[in-house]
């Protein structure tokens, strides 16, 4: 979903090598856990304001 939005001139396509593959892959597991820890985080807030 999010992957084919990010626009990534590099590794358009086809990527170089499978180093470039797997950081992009390492990179985009890591926006999403962020994403997924702000929104608990923001749940955590609505649920009990402190």
């Amino acid at each position: 979903m999010g992957k084919d939005r990010k626009d990534s001139p590099a590794g358009s396509g086809k990527p170089a090598s499978g180093k470039v593959d797997d950081r992009q892959a390492r990179k985009a597991a890591a926006l999403r856990e962020n994403l997924r820890k702000r929104k608990a985080q923001q749940r955590g807030r609505e649920e009990k304001p402190d």
